[in-house]
């Protein structure tokens, strides 16, 4: 096991090195921010994907098809989908956003000052939250390969993320999402090898689990698998930090096609975690699904990959909780507290300072919502609650071309918020989350008000 602990423990003061080297070229708020606007097609194909690869699609995808099946593989499909949309039918239309730097930014130049301020606190709360799903699974990941305990683990991640994503922002993000990408690609695929061969083979597997593992339904309805789908399709659309990703490009023709081949790439990823659960469950039905992954790694790895492979694991987790690090800092700083400071107040040295500072209080929250919630898949479901009933159908709307008035966007976003706070309130957790039903609500009251106020405009004029 040493020769394994020597492969972590070099993986991390690479990740800590690159973090700093890139940082001494930032600088300003601008690099921070978008790096620039300088990145090629293969860049974003790699940030962005080290970034969807986090815990919850890790650790909790393999969680949930250790207790459930490979249902859950169908439901996360959802998210690639909507990957491949944002990359054929959102990225080609962010031409009059081009100088935006974050969610913020476009929503302020659609609706308004005070609607860029709310995203940015929408903005904060969600990539928080997201982060925390990142922690909470290093601190699984650590419990069970070393021993120590998972709230330690929560607290090394926390420190070696918001050590490079403070410094360096984007750039050193991207830089080290490369990194992560490159580790984690070779690694898991390495960890289905293996553990296909302890496991005695795909045979032994479909012999060992039950039918309702392996049906693509399993003991769920179809409205049960469909409003699953639909959770993880809109939860993470145009989250902050993906949209960045769609910001940081040469121009909009690369950024649309490293999203499109990021998007196709997580269908047979998802696959593949999906197979490493049952893999858990085939060798040892009895064990806490939580750790489904991180068990299979250290049972059927050699030593030296197994180095290797929960190198991959850190990778999974630190490449997704940077990207929500930074975005939450731009978000907060950029877009709630520049706009509310006064004018001069908040430029240059002064934003850049400030979006550091930001990074390591997120940073911290994101890591007491790890310590107070178990499951990796479930904070990110808890997270979706705190960003689509708010921002999604404006901001989708306004990307479409569909110029409504403010009131549309601040009636529509009351609408949302309170039908996600009623549903979950009086109904809990059902198929359909409160945040799909606050889309729904949201998107009925802003194309009626849209409607209505190009109706009066009408009767205006010809008045």
């Amino acid at each position: 096991m040493t020769v394994d602990y020597i492969v972590i423990a070099a993986y991390f003061a690479l990740i800590l090195f690159v973090g700093i080297w890139v940082s001494n070229s930032v600088k300003d708020v601008n690099d921070f921010s978008t790096g620039s606007r300088g990145y090629s097609a293969a860049f974003i194909f790699a940030t962005l994907s080290a970034s969807f690869i986090g815990g919850g699609f890790t650790m909790g995808l393999a969680e949930k098809v250790f207790t459930i099946g490979v249902v859950y593989v169908v439901a996360l499909w959802g998210f690639s989908v909507k990957e491949i949309l944002v990359a054929t039918l959102i990225t080609p239309r962010l031409t009059p956003f081009k100088e935006a730097m974050s969610v913020g930014d476009i929503m302020g130049q659609l609706y308004g000052k005070k609607s860029k301020i709310l995203t940015g606190v929408a903005s904060g709360l969600v990539c928080a939250g997201i982060a925390g799903a990142q922690f909470a699974a290093f601190g699984h990941v650590l419990n069970v390969l070393t021993g120590i305990d998972s709230t330690y683990g929560i607290v090394v991640g926390t420190i070696i993320v918001v050590t490079y994503a403070a410094l360096g922002g984007m750039k050193s993000v991207v830089a080290n999402d490369v990194i992560h990408f490159c580790v984690l690609i070779v690694a898991l695929p390495l960890v289905l090898i293996f553990g296909l061969n302890y496991a005695g083979g795909c045979d032994k597997i479909m012999h060992s689990v039950s039918i309702d593992h392996l049906s693509l339904f399993g003991s769920l309805s179809l409205v049960t698998v469909l409003g699953l789908f639909l959770n993880f399709f809109f939860g993470e659309t145009l989250v902050p930090p993906y949209v960045q990703r769609l910001l940081i490009g040469k121009n909009f023709k690369e950024t649309a096609r490293g999203t499109f081949w990021s998007g196709m790439l997580s269908i047979p990823f998802f696959l593949l975690v999906g197979v490493i659960g049952l893999i858990a469950l085939t060798i040892n039905p009895q064990l806490d699904p939580n750790l489904a992954l991180p068990y299979v790694i250290t049972t059927v790895m050699p030593t030296g990959l197994k180095g290797l492979a929960i190198a991959g694991m850190m990778a999974v987790v630190m490449s997704s909780a940077d990207s929500f690090l930074n975005a939450a800092a731009i978000s907060i700083s950029h877009d709630v507290m520049k706009p509310l400071a006064k004018k001069g107040a908040f430029s240059g040295d002064v934003e850049l300072r400030w979006s550091r500072i930001v990074t390591v209080l997120v940073g911290g929250i994101g890591a007491i919502f790890a310590i107070t919630t178990k499951s990796a898949l479930d904070i990110l479901l808890t997270a979706y609650n705190f960003w689509t009933p708010f921002i999604l159908v404006p901001l989708v709307a306004g990307i479409f071309g569909v110029r409504a008035c403010a009131s549309a966007f601040w009636l529509g976003c009351l609408a949302g918020i309170s039908a996600t706070c009623f549903w979950l309130a009086f109904m809990g957790e059902t198929t359909f989350n409160g945040a799909l039903v606050g889309i729904v609500v949201n998107l009925i009251v802003f194309i009626s008000v849209h409607l209505l106020e190009q109706k009066t405009a009408v009767a205006a004029e010809r008045v």
